[in-house]
């Protein structure tokens, strides 16, 4: 042992045993930041005294959007992202007020509707009005030259002009939909158990397919691929061949199949969990939840205005809106989230207690972790004023070390951070009412019990603005405070103390407590690296020597440099024979323990001591980033690049930008019943699926969390997420490290 210690320490003095890093193997990737389709819902709800059944929706050229249902026309009411609308009666034609409205579709981009007596528009000046000779159709589609098959369910006639043209009846089945298709000149009726084909030209009715029940069908022009919905997936009818196109196809997120409709190049399905778009690669953009969809049980699809998608459910109707944007245009939305809904104090909070995803109630709420949330924000901040010089961005970084700041100033012990802090006097109603303590002055409390995760995240964000900020007097008191917390950790042994003279529960990094952890458990690893990193940023902006001395000390005499660069792949549970705070710390991967690795690595490898060590740490990142791959974390990825990598999966980070919601807020999602993911067994890593749900599939998650959990239970639309450390520090970190370009037209 004494040997290996003498040959790393050798290594570690070798001031330049190697040559930098750092450009050695050619440019990295950049990601070039072009307009993309962002999507996100518009939704309408039912009030509690509208006591109808929404059947579809219709968009004309103009972009008005009608509903039809039971009791008759609704229209959409103030509705906007984030702030759902309602339905008010279709009043608009006063002289429609007496009909009998009982079907409504669109032709020619118009809206056609029919009643007791006669097809009609309001649009075409009013000129179609079309007499009809059964009084209980519902079903209306326009064909050729302002003709119209209509139906009641069994009966189909086909009017022109007030003229009936064909009188059919289909007794032994049921009619739920009818399509004309203009470039084969002939209608195609769903029935329950039967397709049918109707040629005008030949006034003929024809069975081309059966194998129901069907429960919904639609095809695109100019194509000869009909896809029909049943309850327990869908095929395709080729009406060239007049046959089935392959097998039934079940590998969807739902196979409850209630409506399809193809719009643009995607095919678009309904369920009773929600809805989905097939894209051309076969795979699904799944919509369920109250992130997307008043409820998931879907009545209808259409095709909106501004390449928008209308989906009526029982509840209301969810509108999916598309558009074009760029990296940096979805930074500027959520940069407005943050400093319009979730800033406390100045620190970075969440909003809670909400109605229901009403962002205009609720109450901006202390936690346990206000300083590494904020320490993530501030960092993302630091980016932005780095690249851009924005002085809006340089006052948000004043605001958040302001905050950051009176974390130390609050407490009663000299240079160590409280949680948080609120005023005097609301204790009870504070979240972990047992952690919070009365500070020196009066008019406060602050939150005690700090942990490692908020040490890490405080060292990370003052090296960054001590480097990267220009502003003399944030560089300044920096470095004070790093100087601050590493003089406190350093003069109380390696611990964190607390205002009761004790350490907190994880505040430690003395060999004692790291060195007591089996070798393959995580902490003795985390916590080697992390004061490392913690050491080198202090020694990097102070000089003082004695922030060298501890660093070296722990990494040869006390192996901290061996527990560093133990491979990730050894860790696991401890063995049965460990003590029971081993066998806790290790019953499965810990994902915060990931945050605390990655925030802490800039420091780690940045201002490493020496070009010898910033190629070992490179390799222990690389080794991380290898095990982390499978969950597509946008900020892992984004942080591995700071090593100069040219591999550290730019694309899986930009998937990660583009695809995670715009819709911050807690929403129930529901995605263990899908039919189109492949489950894994339970493992370690508490990996539950092949593949990585899309963000904007799966709840809302911090960086902290698992990346594979499925669903999200309970506490529905009850509180919002800040993008603050969640999208905007890997976003503006990206652009820092140039891997990611700004803005392309």
């Amino acid at each position: 042992m004494k040997i290996f210690q003498l040959f790393v320490l050798f290594n570690i003095l070798c001031f330049n045993a190697v040559q930098p890093i750092l450009g050695q193997k050619g440019q990295q990737p950049v990601y070039q930041d072009k307009p993309f389709w962002q999507d996100y819902s518009v939704k309408y709800y039912l009030t509690k005294d509208q006591n109808t059944n929404l059947i579809n929706a219709e968009a004309d050229r103009n972009g008005n959007i009608v509903l039809m249902s039971s009791t008759g026309t609704l229209l959409p009411h103030d509705g906007e992202f984030l702030y759902p609308g309602t339905f008010v009666k279709d009043t608009k034609y006063r002289t429609s007020a007496p009909k009998k409205i009982i079907g409504l579709n669109k032709y020619q981009n118009q809206f056609i509707l029919i009643d007791d007596k006669a097809v009609l528009s309001h649009a075409f000046a009013g000129s179609i009005y079309s007499h009809h000779e059964l009084a209980t159709a519902n079903q209306v589609v326009g064909g050729k030259d302002f003709s119209f098959l209509i139906s009641d369910g069994h009966n189909v006639h086909l009017i022109q002009n007030s003229n009936t043209l064909i009188k059919l009846a289909i007794q032994d089945d049921t009619i739920l939909e009818m399509i004309y298709q203009a470039s084969s000149q002939q209608f195609f009726l769903l029935g329950r158990q039967s397709v049918y084909c109707l040629s005008p030209a030949q006034k003929s009715l024809k069975k081309c397919f059966t194998g129901g029940p069907f429960t919904a069908f639609d095809i695109a022009e100019n194509s000869n691929q009909l896809y029909l919905g049943k309850n327990d997936g869908y095929l395709i009818f080729d009406t060239k061949t007049q046959k089935q196109s392959g097998e039934i196809q079940q590998k969807l997120p739902w196979t409850e199949i209630t409506a399809i409709k193809t719009v643009g190049d995607k095919v678009w399905f309904g369920t009773t969990k929600g809805a989905f778009a097939m894209k051309s690669n076969g795979k699904f953009d799944y919509y369920n939840g109250e992130r997307w969809l008043p409820s998931n049980d879907v009545k209808d699809i259409s095709e909106g205005p501004n390449h928008s998608v209308l989906i009526t459910t029982t509840a209301g109707l969810g509108q999916i809106c598309f558009k074009k944007m760029t990296l940096q245009d979805k930074a500027v939305f959520y940069d407005q989230q943050v400093r319009k809904r979730h800033i406390r104090n100045g620190f970075n909070a969440s909003l809670d207690n909400i109605q229901k995803g009403n962002i205009d109630t609720g109450y901006l709420s202390d936690s346990d972790n206000d300083g590494l949330w904020t320490s993530m924000y501030l960092g993302g901040e630091i980016f932005r004023y780095a690249v851009t010089k924005d002085p809006e961005a340089l006052q948000n970084c004043r605001e958040s070390l302001d905050a950051m700041e009176r974390l130390y100033k609050l407490t009663p012990v000299p240079g160590f951070p409280a949680r948080s802090f609120e005023r005097r006097g609301f204790i009870s109603s504070l979240s972990d009412p047992e952690r919070w303590q009365h500070s020196p002055d009066p008019e406060w409390d602050f939150k005690s019990t700090t942990s490692s995760d908020e040490i890490i995240g405080h060292i990370f964000a003052f090296g960054a603005m001590a480097e990267l900020v220009d502003d003399v007097d944030l560089k300044k008191r920096s470095i004070v405070l790093i100087d601050t917390l590493m003089s406190h950790i350093l003069k109380n042994n390696m611990y964190l103390i607390d205002f009761d003279g004790k350490p907190t529960m994880w505040g430690k990094w003395h060999p004692d407590y790291v060195n007591s952890f089996p070798l393959n458990v995580g902490d003795r690893k985390l916590n080697s690296s992390n004061i490392t990193a913690m050491l080198q940023t202090a020694y990097y902006f102070t000089k003082k020597e004695k922030y060298k001395q501890k660093a070296f000390e722990l990494l040869s005499k006390y192996g901290y440099y061996e527990n560093l660069m133990r491979p990730f792949s050894i860790l696991g549970r401890a063995d049965p024979n460990a003590d029971q705070h081993a066998q806790n710390m290790s019953d499965s991967w810990n994902h915060s323990d990931d945050e605390m690795y990655y925030v802490g690595y800039w420091g780690l490898y940045r201002y490493a001591f020496n070009d010898t060590l910033k190629a070992s740490f490179k390799k222990s990142i690389i080794d991380h980033w290898q095990i982390e791959r499978p969950e597509k974390e946008g900020a892992w990825n984004i942080f591995t690049a700071l090593t100069k990598t040219k591999q550290f999966d730019l694309d899986e980070a930009a998937w990660y930008l583009r695809e995670h919601p715009m819709d911050l807020i807690d929403w129930s999602i529901q995605n263990s019943h899908r039919k189109d993911i492949v489950k894994i067994p339970d493992n370690f890593r508490k990996q539950t699926t092949q593949e990585v749900l899309p963000p904007d599939e799966r709840q809302v998650q911090r960086h902290n969390a698992n990346m594979f959990d499925l669903d999200r239970n309970g506490g529905n639309g009850l509180s919002e997420h800040s993008a603050g450390d969640i999208w905007l520090l890997p976003y503006w970190m990206g652009r820092y490290l140039g891997v990611i370009s700004a803005p392309k037209k």
